[in-house]
């Protein structure tokens, strides 16, 4: 899966541009539902085609809703309520992006990795990458102390959904486990929205064309390809990936919506690069 890791960036940080544009014609969480609403809508018919293997057991089963209540609820859930509530997109991948942190610093003790000294190198260096780029393309500010509890609170699904599928993910098609992770995801944000929201959505070509986005590329590609590194690799290698996001989504909004590019954010671009790169180097052992 050499590919993957391209293919996760590159679809995941696009989601950004396409979720702004997305929201432009409907509330946070009501978008969220509908997105899940029409990636089960594509699953459902898929599976009864396919006839993938289900979970074997009932603690397999449990597994795939907890990933689903940590990733699909909690995650992309706060996450569009911290929106919502008033936290700037700029805050909100500054405080996605210390997941990778999170995990360097968990890893060791719940899933049993070794976090090395240069592992710790590159998540600092791409931590100031990213960072560096989100400070210099837009103001990091907030106007709600609840919605910067909820970026945290996506922050740490997205951290629990990881070292959750690392150490008690069993791997199911991935049919399968997006049926489930889905359907738990959709049962939870729909109350929500409709306690929240009033629930309105104006169809529009551009709105369409985002929630197709969203739903292929974010929904299916992105999730399934994470979860599978996720179970082949290490974990705080995985997360390391999350740096990545910033800058590369704000090259995809810089090209496609115009948003500003500062030279300082190219800079802190690079350095997020190399925090990666050098985050991913394999652990050498020496033999006695």
């Amino acid at each position: 899966m050499g590919w993957a890791p391209a293919v996760f960036i590159l679809l995941w940080s696009g989601g950004f541009t396409a979720l702004k544009a997305g929201l432009a014609y409907a509330e946070p969480i009501t978008y969220l539902a509908l997105r899940y609403g029409v990636v089960l809508a594509l699953l459902v018919p898929l599976f009864l085609l396919m006839r993938p293997p289900l979970p074997k057991s009932p603690v397999e089963w449990w597994h795939q809703v907890v990933i689903g209540i940590l990733v699909q609820t909690l995650y992309f859930g706060l996450a569009y309520i911290a929106m919502k509530l008033g936290v700037s997109a700029g805050l909100q991948a500054l405080i996605v992006s210390l997941q990778p942190i999170l995990v360097g610093i968990l890893a060791p003790s719940l899933v049993h990795e070794r976090v090395g000294l240069i592992q710790w190198l590159g998540l600092g260096l791409g931590i100031f990458g990213a960072a560096l780029v989100i400070m210099t393309r837009s103001a990091v500010d907030a106007t709600s102390a609840v919605g910067i509890l909820c970026s945290f609170g996506a922050l740490f699904g997205m951290t629990a959904g990881t070292l959750y599928e690392k150490r008690f993910g069993i791997a199911q098609h991935p049919v399968t486990s997006n049926l489930v992770q889905y359907a738990v995801g959709f049962a939870a944000v729909l109350p929500l929205a409709w306690a929240l929201e009033d629930m309105h959505v104006s169809w529009t070509g551009e709105m369409i064309a985002a929630l197709l986005y969203l739903v292929i590329g974010n929904s299916l590609v992105s999730v399934t390809l994470l979860l599978a590194m996720i179970r082949r690799g290490k974990a705080a290698q995985v997360s390391a990936l999350f740096f990545l996001i910033p800058p590369i989504a704000a090259l995809i909004a810089w090209l496609l919506i115009g948003e500003a590019m500062p030279p300082l954010a190219w800079l802190g671009m690079a350095c997020a690069a190399a925090g990666v790169a050098v985050a991913n180097r394999p652990t050498v052992h020496k033999t006695q």
